[in-house]
């Protein structure tokens, strides 16, 4: 059975001698009610500050507190620990945790990563998640390697231009597998493309208002023209190898519907060079006019996210201005009649998104708007900055586990894939209507 982990101060991370690990959905905290996964290649611990860990007694099953831990001759208060988890897994816990006592520092709001339950499995250090995309070109080990510098100085030596120089910040310090890919001539290249936004989300990477969270990344500062954004991406499409595809809306970015005039130049300029690979938009969907002209423009790929199907917890969350989740829904309808890849970049939050009555809308609504994938993505913010928001919205029901949800996902409508990774067009199979 899995052990319970917690860490000092300095970060040391140790297994408990007795306490069994618990985890948490939404508001409750149980005993794992399943078995964890060994971490996995690019995942890492985290130690959470003004935490405590929570473990199970395996004589009672009681709940219990670990508000004090001893190793050596050594006493000290605990720190509770999560995991981060690489692309293609999605988590089906949150870390258990509690309050620090009274007299200590109040706990800090958590940094942007999806927090996710740990403990200590027969093979060490183990995670509660599903491996929901076992595409190998995604993997942290492709990334990041010691050969990126290099490429990206070579790139830059050209002359670059506003688009690279984004990109190579967001390569190297940021470490975006999308801006690396550009560097590497493979797969899916970013092309950000917007500096503004019309929502205000919580868990924005690139944007936070003071005495929030640090984001993750920084926003983009100009936005590019047509013609520097169909330089980057004639330049990738014509001599990249593998799942070839350019992407319009990034980590670093605001929404890229606020600039479609812009973008439908770029995307002209680009067919008229070559036919080659997949043009794709990563979107709120917040602008249904603005999705199609670009789809008639030549985009055929578009993942909309979301994080509920119930409108009043959607705008809870995205904070959007000047629209709402009617128009999210309208703007996936639009992709569907044009003939583009629809794809929902599901924001997924254990307690909250597998409730059964969000569980069954977010059916009807993969179902009714003919996606073709869903990409179950965890929702990378703080758990109780989130759970301040969720609780009392959205669809009602109890959780019925996340994987339940990615279940009753596949089974939404046929030929849908659920993973977590856009599909290039060799890839993304035949639609059924």
């Amino acid at each position: 059975m899995a052990r319970l982990l917690f860490a000092d101060d300095r970060g040391v991370v140790y297994d408990h001698p007795s306490l069994l690990a618990a985890v948490r959905s939404g508001d409750a905290l149980l005993r794992a009610p399943e078995r964890p996964v060994p971490l996995p290649e690019g995942a890492a611990l985290a130690a959470l500050p003004g935490r405590l860990p929570v473990g199970v007694d395996p004589a009672s099953g009681a709940l219990t507190v670990l508000a004090e831990a001893r190793v050596g001759r050594r006493r000290f208060v605990p720190l509770a620990v999560a995991a981060t988890l690489p692309p293609g897994f999605t988590r089906t816990y949150l870390p258990a945790v509690a309050p620090a006592p009274p007299g200590g520092a109040p706990a800090p709001v958590l940094p942007q990563w999806a927090y996710t339950a740990a403990a200590l499995g027969p093979r060490g250090p183990a995670v509660f998640a599903l491996r929901t995309d076992r595409r190998r070109h995604w993997s942290p080990a492709a990334h990041s390697g010691p050969d990126l510098e290099g490429l990206v100085a070579e790139r830059l030596g050209d002359g670059g231009g506003a688009v690279l120089r984004q990109l190579a910040r967001c390569a190297l310090e940021w470490r975006c597998f999308t801006a690396q890919n550009v560097f590497y001539r493979r797969d899916e290249g970013a092309l950000p493309s917007s500096a503004a936004c019309n929502a205000a989300c919580l868990g924005c990477l690139s944007s936070q208002p003071a005495g929030g969270p640090p984001a993750s990344h920084e926003r983009l500062r100009r936005p590019p023209s047509a013609a520097e954004l169909a330089e980057v991406a004639i330049e990738h499409l014509t001599r990249a190898r593998g799942r070839v595809m350019v992407s319009f809306g990034q980590g670093c970015e605001g929404e890229p519907l606020l600039r479609a005039a812009e973008i439908a130049d770029a995307i002209g300029r680009i067919r008229a060079r070559t036919r080659r690979g997949s043009i794709h938009l990563n979107t709120n969907g917040s602008d249904p006019a603005a999705l199609d002209a670009l789809c008639r423009a030549g985009l055929d790929s578009v993942r909309i996210s979301l994080n509920s199907a119930a409108p009043d917890l959607y705008a809870a969350y995205y904070r959007p201005r000047g629209y709402g989740l009617p128009e999210v829904v309208r703007s996936l309808g639009v992709a569907r009649r044009r003939g583009a890849y629809v794809a929902l970049n599901l924001l997924t939050f254990p307690g909250v998104t597998d409730r059964a009555g969000e569980v069954a809308a977010l059916v009807g609504l993969v179902a009714r708007a003919g996606v073709d994938q869903v990409q179950t993505r965890p929702l990378a913010i703080d758990p109780e900055s989130y759970l301040r928001v969720a609780r009392g919205r959205g669809a009602g029901g109890a959780p019925v586990g996340i994987r339940r949800l990615v279940a009753e996902l596949r089974g939404a409508r046929p030929g849908l894939v659920v993973g977590n990774f856009s599909r290039a067009r060799g890839e993304r199979a035949r639609r059924r209507s």
